[in-house]
């Protein structure tokens, strides 16, 4: 039996995907740029929208370059510390380092050298590393997924901004849900991430979704449609309902049969932990928002019992953290699919 081209998996690069071709070039011509714009991204969306293969298709583009050295940091590790070991253990550098006899004993790399003084400063230790990869004509992309407001990541923060100050080729790619970034971006003392480039992630093109059930199932122009209408442009709900008809094709032909199961993985897999994590109110304008498929801003504002620009908040917030849509004037909707059903039968509980 044929390897099932989708994936549940979240961070594992898909079999099949739908590339965020302008996203992901944009990003790399301004790093290989003699002046970019920027050496830090962050790349923000709903929890399943494929922030992670997004940041993974930066990286490996530019990894294939042959001048870009790629390090992948886990956020719950002391990060300066295992940066500097990952740079270290470089196949291509290491030769580099012990050549200029850089003393790291302290932290446990390579050898004491004779009348080296050991370096006793972790900064100190990769501002030496990393003007050694600029003289070779090398970058250094550093990777993080899912990164929290917290003191790992703004003691490495700031140590990035310090660095690329001094013209160090390095470059930082990070990925979050819309609140944590966000949290990240207003911490007083982590300016440069303020002003650091944020690339919210928008629903798939529903066109390239139709285009490609229609290629991978073979069916019909119209079935490959209605698949797609299904996904609302969802990252996660693309695989999750590519995934489920692969395993089962009579699901092509019986969507009586399908949305019991595709509700079912959808909830499981995200709109259970999403919805807990949602303050009451803003469940309670979700919920408000799931009687219909489009609600007037009016009309939900009255219901609801807020100002102007009470409403304004929460339709703000709840947008850049890619729960509602609002690009039809003066009307408001759900963007996930089928979250109404799952906010309806949590409300039966």
């Amino acid at each position: 039996m044929e390897t099932n081209p989708f994936t549940l998996g979240f961070g594992k690069t898909p079999h099949t995907f739908i590339s965020r071709t302008s996203e992901i070039q944009n990003v790399i011509e301004d790093f290989n740029s003699d002046l970019p714009a920027s050496q830090s991204y962050l790349i923000t969306g709903v929890r399943g929208s494929g922030k992670t293969v997004t940041m993974t298709a930066i990286a490996n583009s530019l990894k294939e370059e042959g001048e870009w050295i790629i390090i992948n940091l886990n956020p719950n590790r002391p990060l300066l510390e295992t940066l500097v070991a990952k740079i270290y253990d470089q196949p291509d550098l290491q030769p580099l380092f012990i050549k200029a006899k850089f003393n790291l004993s302290l932290f446990g790399l390579g050898a004491s050298f004779e009348k080296v003084a050991p370096v006793s400063d972790i900064e100190v230790a990769l501002e030496k590393m990393l003007n050694q990869v600029k003289e070779i004509g090398k970058k250094v992309l550093v990777t993080i997924d899912e990164v929290t407001k917290s003191e790992n990541i703004k003691i490495f923060t700031s140590s990035f901004q310090l660095l690329i100050r001094e013209d160090l080729p390095i470059f930082l790619l990070m990925t979050g849900l819309y609140e944590n970034i966000h949290e990240l971006q207003n911490d007083s003392t982590l300016t440069f991430l303020y002003r650091a480039p944020r690339i919210n992630l928008e629903p798939l093109d529903m066109v390239s979704i139709k285009n490609r059930y229609k290629e991978i199932f073979k069916i019909p122009a119209s079935k490959a449609k209605r698949m797609a209408e299904l996904t609302n442009g969802y990252s996660f709900a693309f695989q999750t309902l590519g995934y489920l008809c692969w395993k089962n094709r009579e699901f092509l032909e019986d969507e009586t049969a399908l949305l019991p199961a595709y509700d079912d993985y959808l909830q499981s897999y995200v709109y259970q932990k999403l919805w807990t994590e949602l303050s009451p109110q803003d469940r309670k304008v979700l919920s408000i928002l799931s009687d219909e498929k489009l609600t007037k801003v009016k009309e939900l504002r009255e219901q609801l019992g807020f100002s102007s620009s009470m409403m304004s908040v929460y339709r703000d917030r709840l947008k850049r953290k890619g729960l509602i849509d609002v690009s039809s004037y003066g009307y408001v909707s759900l963007t996930l699919p089928r979250l109404n059903r799952y906010i309806l039968d949590y409300e039966e509980l």
